[in-house]
C-alpha cells in the first residue's frame, strides 16, 4: 500500500507527454493533432460535420424527423382493446396529459418541435398558424381535468400538423414523397 505522506504520484500524462512532442512544423489547430501515434484531420473532421449537418437538414431528412415525433407523440402505445374513433393506439401526448399542468406543458412543447421544423421548411404565415393553433388548442383544452385529457385523446394536433407538413413537402419537395399502398388517383403504370 502507497505511503499516503509522499504526495501525489508521477503525473500520469508525463510518459505521454515526454514520448510524443507536438509536431514543431504543425500550425495549431489545422490538423496536426496527435494521439498515441495516430494524427486527427480536423479539417476532415469539421467537413464530415459540415456534410452531416447538411444532410440532417435537407427536406426527406426533417420529413423522417416529423414522422417519428408525430409516431411517438400520438400512437406509439398499444392498448389490449379497440376504442371507437380512435383506434388501438394512444401516444405520449395522451398519457403526459394527465399529469396535471406539467404533462400539458411538456407535450405542447414537443408539439412545437413540429411548428419549429415547419418554419425551417419556409412555410406559410397561415399554415404555421394554424399548426400553432392546434398545438394551442390541445395544450389548454388538455390543462382541464379529465374532460381536457378525454379531448386530447381525440385531438390529435400532432398528426394534425404532421399532415400540414407533409402537404407542404409533397407539394415543394417531391421527391420527399414516400409510395405507400395504391396508386395514386390518375396515375397510370
Amino acid at each position: 500500500m502507497a505511503d499516503p505522506r509522499a504526495g501525489p504520484g508521477p503525473d500520469p500524462g508525463a510518459d505521454f507527454a515526454a514520448g510524443h512532442q507536438a509536431d514543431p512544423g504543425a500550425r495549431p489547430g489545422a490538423g496536426g493533432g496527435r494521439f498515441r501515434g495516430a494524427e486527427i484531420d480536423t479539417e476532415a473532421l469539421e467537413a464530415a460535420f459540415a456534410k452531416a449537418q447538411a444532410k440532417a437538414s435537407t427536406p426527406m431528412a426533417v420529413r423522417q424527423r416529423v414522422e417519428v415525433l408525430e409516431a411517438i407523440l400520438e400512437r406509439s402505445i398499444r392498448l389490449p382493446f379497440h376504442v371507437p374513433m380512435l383506434g388501438n393506439r394512444i401516444g405520449l401526448d395522451a398519457i403526459m396529459g394527465l399529469i396535471p399542468v406539467v404533462g400539458d406543458i411538456l407535450s405542447g412543447l414537443m408539439g412545437t418541435y413540429l411548428i419549429w421544423e415547419g418554419r425551417n421548411l419556409g412555410m406559410s404565415k397561415f399554415k404555421l398558424a394554424r399548426m400553432t393553433a392546434n398545438v394551442g388548442f390541445d395544450t389548454v383544452i388538455g390543462a382541464v381535468p379529465l374532460v381536457g385529457d378525454a379531448i386530447d385523446v381525440v385531438f390529435r394536433s400532432n398528426t394534425r400538423n404532421l399532415r400540414i407538413i407533409k402537404k407542404h413537402l409533397d407539394k415543394h419537395y417531391p421527391e420527399t414523397g414516400i409510395i405507400e399502398g395504391d396508386l395514386v388517383k390518375g396515375e397510370r403504370l
